[in-house]
């Protein structure tokens, strides 16, 4: 009988931990419910398993293996390769579908799009470097939602305001670096320098995520006022 209720459970929690998965959306909740339904699933499989020695050992050593990446200690940052990691990752997005309060290539919206490049090349980057730091503020930044307001105000000092205002279509790019974030006032929606004039966004009134020309090519957000914004993790010392 125990055994039965433990599989229920421990498909349940498998299931849910597929759909949290599947969903677009990224929010505190489902980050708290994926971390309990991934614990239960574990755990379950732990209980299910038990007399395999090789699964147990296997099972038991998951965790440690896992964690143990993010102990690491830091190491000096390759600026160059994290920024061109981050730019990568964005570009990948072009032309993902828009959605509210997303965070992957289902769906995603405009402060969604920043912060998952920018957590995808952490992630590489720590893995390949070794870089503990590195994975520790992909961590971080997982776990504490920011929204196009937050960060054109700094929020938990994760950006750094250039001091600069005006609408992308006609300010100076002059000192503008590619990987900087454009806010615009009230925060309502944020776009991304690519460098050479493109901005890559993800844009309600697009649906998509688009790169365009901010010179030559006409959109909405384009005509708002804006504030620059560069990734603290990306400030050449």
């Amino acid at each position: 009988m125990m055994r039965r209720l433990v599989t229920l459970m421990t498909v349940g929690a498998l299931g849910a931990v597929v759909l949290i998965y599947l969903n677009p959306v990224s929010s505190g909740g489902l980050r708290l419910g994926w971390l309990a339904a991934l614990g239960l699933s574990w755990a379950g499989l732990l209980f299910l398993a038990w007399r395999r020695v090789w699964v147990r050992c296997l099972l038991v050593i998951l965790p440690i293996l896992i964690v143990t990446p993010l102990l690491l200690p830091a190491r000096e940052l390759n600026q160059d390769d994290l920024v061109s990691r981050y730019l990568k990752e964005l570009s990948g997005f072009d032309g993902s579908p828009y959605h509210w309060g997303g965070e992957d290539r289902r769906g995603i919206d405009c402060s969604g799009l920043p912060r998952r490049a920018l957590r995808n090349a952490l992630i590489s980057y720590g893995l390949l470097h070794a870089d503990g730091r590195a994975l520790r503020l992909a961590l971080e930044q997982w776990w504490h939602d920011s929204s196009a307001k937050a960060l054109g105000e700094g929020y938990r000092d994760w950006t750094h305001s250039l001091g600069r205002t005006g609408t992308v279509k006609a300010m100076d790019y002059a000192g503008l670096e590619a990987g900087d974030l454009a806010v615009t006032k009230g925060g309502a929606h944020v776009l991304c320098y690519l460098g050479d004039g493109r901005w890559i966004q993800a844009d309600p009134g697009l649906g998509k995520v688009a790169t365009l020309d901010g010179r030559n090519d006409s959109n909405y957000w384009f005509e708002s006022k804006v504030s620059l914004h560069r990734w603290q993790v990306l400030m050449k010392p």
